[in-house]
Parts: C-alpha cells; structure tokens; sequence
C-alpha cells in the first residue's frame, strides 16, 4: 500500500458495465470473472503508486499521485480487460473516468465536490470508455503515453447539475475509440435547471432515495422535513441521477407559487408543456392523463404542502400511467396508496460544545457547507483551532438546517464565527439576507416556518405554540397536559408531526416529540405573544412535572425503581424547567413539594450541585410559612446532598433541622430515617458513642413501626457505618446487615440492597476476610451500574481496590482506585477525592516510587483536612495512610512540601497520570 498522496488528488473511478445483468443471468461465470477483474486492477493500480481507498460492489475508488500514473494506469488496464478470455459471454467491459481537485480525508475515506464529480463523470461513459474532466486533462496532456490522445467530447451536463462542462476521451489506437452518445443530463427529456452550488453531504440519504425509486413497487415517494432541511435540493439530484432510467425524461413542477389545489394539474401540465385541448371540448387533466399513460418518466413535484388537497390527482395520475414515478416534497405526506415517506433530517453536525480540532470537523456535513457558503462570501476564510469551537457551536445551534447555516454563512462576510455564535440567541432576527432570487420563504429562516405555520389550523397552532415550553421533548400525557382541555391533542400532535413542525421517536418504549431549537424559538416567540397563553402554558408544565414527581418517589423504594429514575432522567431538563417556573411564581410549595420528591434522582444519578441550587432556592422561597412535609423533605435531601459532597457539618446540621420537623409533625418514619443519618454525621466527625445513640434509637422506632423498608434503611445506615475497631470488636453484628439485605429484597429496593451489601463486604475486609469482602463488591458494583449511580459505583470501585491492594495486586488495585477517583472528582465529591489521592499513594509505596507517594500522600492529607477538618471517621478506616503520614513527612521532606502546595485539580491530575514503577524504587 503507498502512502496516501496529499495535495491536489487525482481521482480515477471504475466499474463494469451492466454488472446487475451479467449477475443474473450468468452468476457462477461472474464469480470467477469478478475476481479475475479484480485482480488486475489491484495489480496495475499499485504498480502505478496507486491506492484503492474504497471499493462498492465491482466499482472501484482509486487516487494516484499524478495524472500521468492515472492515465497509464487507464490506459493498461483496458488493454488487459480487452485481451483477457472472459468466461462470462461479451466479456467484462469496464468505464473509467478521472478528475483532479481537491478533498477531505477522513477515515481512509475522500468526501467532496471533487469526489462527487468524478462518480458523475463516471456514469456518463459506457464500458470500454475512459472519461476525463478539464482539471485531469490539463495535468495529463503534457506527459500523455506514446501514441495516447485526448479527444474533445465537447460540453455536457453531467448529473451533478453543474453548468455545462467540457469532458475528454482518451484514446489510443490498441483501444476502442467509438461509442455511443455520453450519458448526461441531456440524454432524456428533462427540465432540470443547473443548480448554482454543489450539492453538500446527503451520501447516505441520496443513496436511500435512489433505491427506493429504482424499486418497481415504489411508484410514489414523498420527501417530508421542516422548512429548510435540503428537500428540493436533494430531491433535484436524485432526479438527474436517474435521469437514463426513464426513456421519456424527467421533469419539475415547481408549486412555490401555486396555493389552490386546483392548479396544479395546470402547473404540471406546463412543466410538461401540454396544452389544454380546449377546442376540442376535452378537460386539460383528461389530455395530461393521454399524454401520460404510455410514457415512462419522472415526475418530482417541489412544495407539495400548500396543495395538500390536490393529493387526489397525483394518485389519478399514477393510476392511468404505469410508467410514472413521482418524487414529492412536502412539509407533510400526502396520505394516499402506495405512498411511501422519506423524513429529510438535518445534516450531520458537532454535539453542542464540540472541542475537536479543526481538521476533523469537516466530517460533518454541516460543518462543510458552513465553510464553503462562508467562502463564497469571504475568500479567503478557513476554520483553524482558534475558531473551530465556534463554528462547531453555530452549526450546532442551527440544528444542521442547510437554509440556517446558509444564512449564517452569509454574516461571515462582516463577523467572525465567534462574534457570530455570540449573535445566535436571537436567530430568528440574524438570519436573514438569503440570495434575491430565491423564493421569499428562502430568504430568512423565519420566512421559512412562517411558511408551515401559515398552514396550521387555529387548534394546531396554540398546541404548536404551547408545545414551546418543553425542553428535550415530551410524551404524549405531558403533550395532553398543557394542551387546552377540549383540543384533540393526539390528532395535533401527527398533524404537526406530519407537517414536520415537530419529529417523533421511540425511545425506551416510549413515544416522545420534540422541536428543532429553530422551531422551538419561532413557537416560543408566538407563545409570548399571548401572555393569557404563556401563563397557563407555563403553570400546566410546571403542574405535570410536578405530578410525575410525586408519582415517581414511592417507585424509587420499590422493585421500579430504575423505570422511574431513568423516566425522570429522560424529564430532566422538564423538571429543571418547572422548578424555575415555580421559584419565578413565587410557588414556595410547589416548589418544596417538587424538589423533596428528588431526593433520590439527585443522589442516585448524581445530580448533586444541581440539587443543592434548587433545593437552596426553594427552601428560601419558603419565608415565615408553618413547616410542612415538603420542606422537611427538601431540607432532608439537602443534608443527603452535602453529605456526598463532602460536607458533614453541614449534612448533620441539616438533619437535625428535617429531625425536628418531623418530630413536630409527629411523622416517626421521618423521624427515624434523620435519626440514623445523624448518627452517620457524628461518626464521621469522630463522635462514636454519639452516633450509636442516634442509630440504635433510630432502629427502635423503625422496629415498633413494622414498616420494612424503614427498618432496613435504619439497620443499612447504623451499622455500615461503624469504624474499623468497633468492627473487630464486635461492634458491628453482620446479622443485622444481612437483615437489612433481606428487608430491602422484600420490598425490591434491589439499589439500597447493594448499597448495605457494600456495608456488608465493608466488615469483611476489616476482619481481613477478603474473598467475601470481594463478593459482597462485586455484587454491589453490579447493582450500581444497572441503576446508573455514579457514586455508590464509585465507592465499591474503591472498595475493591483496596481488597486488590491487601491481596497484593497492585495493578489491579491501581485501575480499581483510579476509575473511582475520576468518578468522584466528576461528582464534586471532594472529601472522597481526597481519600482516594491518599490510597494512590499507598499503590506508588507499594510499588518503591517514593517520590509519588510521598507527593500524593502529602496532598491527600492537606486536601482532607481543607475539606472538612472534623471528618477523622473517614481517616480511621485506612490505618496504611495514617502509618504513612508520619515517615513520609520526615524522610521525603521535600516531596512532601511539593505535594501539600497542590490543589485539588493538580494533585487529580498528578495521581489518574502515569507512573512508573519499572524500577523497584527509586531512592
């Protein structure tokens, strides 16, 4: 294989004509043929410092360095071809055709109007034939082989529905030279208009359009998508690239113009240019029927939308010409038989916040022809690292829209691409500005949806516009929700989705709709246009998450506990949204009410600064207010929160505060759940005797409630918690851990379960028991994992690295506390980043870096006692770190220092980096 060339490319592409024929009717000759061709093209191809970088059923994709190694490669293999004894009868004939330009390489792969070019150059020629653009003549005429020539085959227009372009032959006298007339775009009747700029992108759709049409049984295929997605422009190259497929041509009928239904036999009719037989006495559609009934053609019919009651025609036309195929493009199908619906999406674009650098982002269609309209107006522009984020960001925002980035490619001409990302929050506004000869509705986005807007019924249009309010999308109870109680929403809801206003998905056995970001600002803007509509709109979203809330938390104590949280984790952005509607209505309940049904979304999949912001902020809504329910709730979840983070002091204080709550309100099971999570605060701040009291108080009451999951959750909390030396005191009885287990198995708490589980192999490993400390791990890890909680993921992660790390395995005890370390420095759960900077460090003791461990130790100590000063619960499970601190200090003095001045970001940094301990120490 050579290396692959760089620069200007020169492309040559090859394949066998009537491949598909020979196939059927001699496919064991065509076995042994297809091979033999094969293998000589692979041979000739390399010997000339070609490469294949791609090949498509017999078609080959070459690239040579120059022009004069494509052409004598060409010339070669025709030459074999020719003299070769082909098994398959009238032998294999092979086209050829060859263009230079430049590329984009991604994966192996070249992608292009260069590429694209020479595909259609390609199709043009017969087998036998060898086709050069002017960009590959002109690089080659100078160093043709002996005897070779290049023929003018004079100006064509190939299938990319470029301007016409001048196409060479080259011949040579060993070779044939004569052969039928060129296959272009004046081969067949047609009226396609040649099309200012490139087609961009589309390969894959493209390439779903195309089989579709070639299938006998698709007679009628309709392109749907949103006001500027690309249908026309990709619809008017499907047509031409089948314009040979149809003896009779293929032809446009533009309806931009034409809104009565009535009009459009006429429209197609004056496409066709057949005349109305008035004098006759005859109707025009029964002369457009007589003309079309023996005819084999293509029909692509562009802006079907506005006509949709016209739909009766098309199907009357396909009905009396069996030769007709008709290509649509309508913001919504057309609902007759047969019709088969393509949906156009966006191009392919950058995820928001995209960092790749700038040579990879034109793997995105967008991206692509953000640049070449930018270019068109501003020579000279090209995306570098600086500016990369940028553009990422503005496709990205516009949805990959072609028509949006088309008109933000235009401001290029007075704004950089960071000064035009800054600009997008009112896209609307921005962009406009489009060509003036395109059709008004092109000429600004919101020119584009005002278009399928203006088609709304009155009823669609508020559902459309209260639709707004969602973000991420919703179902269809949400939908029902804010729509208006005596509106069909589901009827609506296809109308809007068919009108493609709004797109549907499956997704975890759910339906769910939502917007484009365009979309949804123009169906905002109408929103607030209303402000009765936008108050009740806001209040009904608001109230339906609200409702699901309540709904979801007794399922997170139960065996649905993961349908729930990943329901709610699919509302997120829903949720987050009704929280700051009830905070801006001055709704202090409300919004108690929602965040202390959460608890358990924000702990379990580790939404804690989140939480805390909302928690904070609806818990000082609250003001002078008697307590209630929901704010023992919140400020209970808000002790959870600070707990996970690190923050104790604060967790037991906040406890206490729900505790007193709840013991005013007279509710024990609220009472003993505080209760036990105090007595967890208190040990962790070094208060044992404290602790126990709160715990087996706690359990107490839980016992006289006979409420299972609450006694299990008293049992799981009391004694997971206790310290090493309690537990080799026997302070901790494993048989009321296993308890807990059994409870929480009843209930089908499968996530609080594992949770005591890793209590559990917690007294295993302190009794130096390290097979089942491993089990009970493992086992928990599982869990955790199934239910997408990063930090209990996190924590048995750590826990089997230390059972690694007292086996002896320290590679694997490595991995275990690295993967751990990065999931709490992601959760912002600092104390626990700190604890695990320290066990690293034990790794590097045990490995002879004195250097780093003496570093990470260090920091581990300076970082722990900067979090929370009071946490020496947390110091009293790994007595290695406490035995360590004191040597460290002294002997490696200076790394010591080194490792105390770092901060928290330095020393994750420093300790998830690579080691080596290739020597066994090095002091």
């Amino acid at each position: 294989m050579q290396d692959t060339p760089t620069g200007t490319f020169i492309f040559l592409f090859t394949d066998i004509e009537g491949s598909t024929r020979l196939w059927e009717n001699h496919p064991r000759q065509m076995t042994n043929s297809l091979a033999r061709h094969d293998d000589l093209l692979r041979q000739v191809i390399e010997a000339k410092e070609g490469q294949v970088f791609k090949t498509v059923g017999d078609a080959f994709c070459t690239v040579f360095p120059t022009a004069t190694h494509a052409v004598s490669a060409a010339m070669e293999i025709q030459g074999l071809l020719l003299a070769e004894k082909w098994s398959v009868p009238g032998g294999i004939k092979v086209r050829m055709a060859m263009h230079a330009g430049e590329a984009e390489i991604r994966d192996n792969d070249y992608f292009g109007p260069t590429v694209n070019r020479v595909a259609r150059l390609l199709s043009a020629g017969h087998g036998g034939q060898t086709l050069l653009s002017t960009a590959a003549s002109e690089l080659a005429t100078d160093s043709l082989p002996q005897g070779a020539e290049l023929r003018p085959m004079g100006s064509h227009r190939l299938k990319d529905l470029s301007r016409p372009q001048q196409v060479f032959q080259l011949v040579h006298p060993n070779l044939p030279a004569d052969f039928p007339a060129l296959v272009t775009l004046d081969s067949n009747p047609n009226n396609l208009k040649a099309q200012p700029t490139a087609l961009i992108g589309r390969e894959k759709e493209l390439a779903e359009v195309l089989e579709l049409l070639r299938r006998d049984e698709v007679r009628l295929l309709t392109l749907t998508g949103p006001g500027g997605t690309g249908k026309t422009r990709m619809a008017l190259q499907a047509a031409a690239d089948l314009i040979d497929r149809f003896e009779h041509g293929v032809f446009f009928v533009d309806l931009a113009v034409v809104s009565d239904p009535g009009r459009v036999v006429p429209a197609i009719a004056q496409a066709l240019d057949v005349r109305d037989a008035a004098a006759a006495n005859r109707p025009l559609v029964e002369v457009l029927h007589d003309y079309l009934k023996s005819r084999e053609m293509l029909l692509l019919i562009d802006n079907f939308e506005q006509v949709i009651e016209a739909a009766g025609e098309v199907a009357d036309l396909l009905a009396v010409a069996p030769g007709l195929k008709v290509l649509v493009t309508s913001r919504e199908p057309l609902r007759i038989q047969g019709e088969r619906e393509m949906s156009i999406p966006p191009m392919s674009l950058p995820a928001p916040g995209c960092t790749q650098a700038a040579e990879t982002l034109t793997q995105y269609e967008a991206v692509r022809l953000f640049i070449e309209r930018a270019v068109a107006v501003k020579p000279g522009f090209y995306v570098t690292n600086e500016n990369a984020p940028a553009v990422a960001e503005i496709c990205a925002r516009l949805d990959g829209l072609p028509l949006a980035i088309e008109l933000a490619a235009v401001r290029m001409k007075m704004l950089s691409p960071r000064d035009l990302m800054a600009r997008l929050s009112d896209r609307l506004k921005l962009l406009k500005g489009g060509a003036r000869d395109l059709p008004q509705r092109q000429q600004t986005l919101r020119d584009a949806i005002d278009w399928s807007y203006d088609l709304l019924g009155e009823d669609e249009r508020k559902l459309f516009a209260r639709l707004s309010v969602f973000l991420g999308g919703c179902t269809l109870e949400a939908a029902e929700a804010v729509g208006e109680a005596d509106l069909d929403v589901l009827e609506a809801l296809g109308s809007l989705v068919d009108k493609s206003l709004l797109r549907q998905d499956e997704a975890a056995g759910e339906t769910r709709f939502w917007m484009l970001e365009t979309i949804k600002e123009y169906a905002r803007r109408r929103l607030e246009d209303n402000e009765e509509e936008r108050k009740a709109a806001g209040q009904a979203h608001a109230d339906y998450y609200l409702s699901l809330a309540e709904e979801a938390e007794p399922g997170f104590r139960g065996p649905e506990q993961v349908f729930w949280l990943d329901r709610l984790e699919r509302e997120y952005s829903n949720i987050q949204t009704s929280l700051e509607w009830f905070q801006s209505c001055g709704q202090a309940q409300e919004a108690l009410r929602l965040t202390g049904s959460l608890e358990r979304l924000w702990l379990v999949r580790g939404h804690f600064t989140d939480g805390r912001g909302y928690l904070e902020q609806a818990l000082a809504l609250k003001g002078e207010a008697a307590p209630t329910a929901a704010e023992a709730k919140s400020i209970y979840a808000l002790a959870e929160l600070h707990h996970m983070q690190g923050s104790r002091s604060q967790a037991l204080a906040l406890h206490a505060e729900s505790h007193g709550i709840w013991q005013e309100l007279g509710d024990k099971r609220g009472v003993a759940i505080t209760l036990v999570n105090m007595g967890w605060m208190e040990r962790w701040q070094g208060r044992a005797a404290a602790g126990t009291a709160h715990q087996e108080n706690a359990i107490a009451i839980a016992r006289d409630l006979g409420d299972p999951w609450t006694l299990a959750s008293t049992l799981s909390l009391s004694y997971a918690t206790r310290g090493t030396k309690e537990i080799k005191n026997g302070g901790t009885r494993k048989a009321e851990l296993e308890e807990a287990i059994v409870l929480f198995r009843q209930v089908g708490d499968s996530y609080n379960g594992a949770a005591t589980l890793n209590g559990l192999g917690d007294v295993y490993k302190a009794e130096e028991d390290y097979g089942e400390a491993r089990k009970c791990f493992e086992k928990a890890l599982a869990t955790f994992r199934e239910v997408k909680n990063s930090m209990m993921t996190a924590n048995a992660l750590r826990n089997l690295g230390d059972v690694n790390f007292f086996e002896g395995d320290n590679r694997q005890a490595e991995s275990c506390r690295k993967k751990s370390l990065d999931l709490f420095w992601a959760l912002g759960a600092r104390l626990h980043v700190a604890g695990l900077i320290g066990a690293l460090g034990n790794v590097a003791r045990a490995y002879g870096n004195q250097t780093r461990a003496a570093r990470l130790l260090a920091a581990s100590k300076a970082l722990r006692e900067a979090v929370d000063p009071n946490a020496t619960g947390l110091l009293e499970f790994d007595a290695h770190t406490l035995a360590a601190f004191e040597e460290y200090q002294t002997k490696f003095e200076k790394d010591w220092v080194l490792g105390q001045r770092m901060t928290m970001e330095e020393a994750v940094e420093y300790a998830l980096g690579e080691a080596d301990y290739s020597r066994e120490s090095d002091r």
